[in-house]
């Protein structure tokens, strides 16, 4: 559904969202998001020009977020990079799906609005106390079999 760019860019905002403010260099968030570096360049300088970042240059610099995690959405970052459009006319620009979208269109569109509003609705902020929480999937180690298979 997302890009893979959008999805290297949702890994480095959360990423200097736990680091508390402190700027990090190109290199050291494409080390721990494991993007390559050269690519992640890009997708920072996109973030930054849209206003998720901040890009500080000199020995002390780095890239931090431009607002705190809780004001900045899922969307901000998504729309910097990969605008998820809305439906508005048939992109076929047949005139019998007009003014009126078809079926296929209309649920098209439907979708595309309901996502936009689950990833405005979604702050770095709540992504990153979800991912602290424990994992509720997790399993117990099975038991090891003692003599000839029993437990």
């Amino acid at each position: 559904m997302l890009s893979r760019t959008t999805e290297y860019a949702l890994r480095a905002v959360l990423y200097l969202a736990k680091s508390g403010g402190r700027p990090h260099t190109t290199q050291a968030i494409a080390e721990a998001v494991q993007v390559p570096e050269g690519y992640l360049a890009k997708v920072l300088s996109t973030l930054a020009k849209a206003g998720v970042l901040h890009a500080q240059r000199g020995p002390s610099g780095g890239f931090t977020l431009a607002r705190p995690p809780e004001r900045v959405t899922m969307l901000d970052v998504v729309d910097a990079l990969d605008a998820l459009p809305e439906i508005k006319e048939c992109p076929l620009r047949l005139p019998e799906h007009t003014p009126v979208l078809c079926p296929l269109h209309r649920r098209l569109d439907e979708m595309v609005t309901t996502m936009r509003r689950t990833l405005a609705a979604t702050t770095v902020a709540e992504l990153l106390a979800e991912s602290l929480e424990p994992r509720g999937c997790e399993f117990p180690p099975l038991a090891r079999p003692t003599v000839r298979g029993r437990v």
